[in-house]
């Protein structure tokens, strides 16, 4: 089982999951929402057994001592340059990426801007971010799949909704995670400013006039998308080929947005086997 490690970068403490050792290639894994790091807890069993060394932050927001108050902290830029700054703190030049959800998000923006410094990317469920840009733009059912982005830009009404009840909407969508798992990420949305800077990511990224855009991806690449995803239609999914240069591999499962908890075993292969084919790169 992975340990429980605190990680000062700056003026924010990331609570994160380590496994295996820490002279090995280094794995980073980003949660999205409405999750946390223990998503990762069986994952990163498997990847350390393999001579890998798994991190994975509770990641800006869902740290306790790394919760800035004020939608500011949360652009996609400070984002992904907490994924740098995990690295440094490990004294990593050169990494393996896994995100799903906002994770992956990040992850698309992170590699891109620093394609030196990852040798392999996994993205999980979202597709490059101009592939899921150009379905939001375009495609009427994206559109009607992503209205809760809207919503949630209003102030407040969001955070009350979401708590109602002791989080039953939240315990709707996680109803294909275990106990153990809802337990934990209902704690971490009972502590304050969480739930708030969770749904900043989506205010301070999305309430933009123009939306997030980048160029093509030049690390190699697996893309594993449930066909049956409530969130992100195959508009976006299948399209994002048409932005990674190189090596890249597209897996389509038949599950929804959930992988992990859906699809663990043909999501672990597939992560670990992208892993070991650019060890040595």
């Amino acid at each position: 089982m992975p340990i429980k490690q605190d990680v000062k970068v700056d003026d924010l403490v990331f609570d994160c999951l380590v496994s295996g050792d820490k002279e090995s290639q280094m794995v980073l894994f980003l949660h999205g929402f409405p999750e946390t790091s223990i998503m990762w807890t069986s994952l990163m069993d498997e990847i350390s057994s393999e001579g890998f060394y798994c991190v994975a932050p509770n990641m800006r927001g869902y740290s306790k001592n790394a919760c800035p108050k004020g939608k500011r902290h949360y652009t996609i830029d400070k984002l992904a340059q907490d994924v740098i700054d995990l690295m440094q703190h490990y004294d990593k030049d050169q990494i393996h990426l896994v995100g799903h959800d906002w994770g992956a998000v990040v992850g698309w923006y992170a590699v891109y801007h620093n394609p030196k410094k990852f040798k392999s990317w996994s993205a999980l469920s979202v597709p490059h971010i101009n592939a899921f840009g150009k379905a939001l733009q375009k495609d009427k059912s994206q559109q009607k799949m992503s209205k809760y982005i809207k919503d949630f830009q209003i102030p407040f009404l969001p955070e009350l909704k979401l708590r109602k009840n002791n989080f039953k909407l939240l315990k709707k969508i996680w109803n294909k995670s275990s106990p153990q798992e809802i337990e934990n990420y209902t704690n971490i949305f009972k502590q304050k400013g969480s739930l708030t800077a969770a749904i900043n990511y989506y205010r301070a990224n999305f309430g933009r006039k123009q939306l997030l855009s980048i160029g093509h991806i030049k690390t190699p690449t697996l893309f594993i998308y449930g066909k049956n995803d409530f969130a992100i239609g195959n508009y976006g999914a299948e399209r994002c080929a048409n932005y990674v240069d190189g090596f890249f591999k597209q897996v389509t499962l038949d599950a929804g947005h959930w992988l992990i908890q859906e699809s663990y075993n043909e999501v672990k292969q597939e992560v670990k086997a992208h892993l070991e084919k650019f060890k040595k790169t």
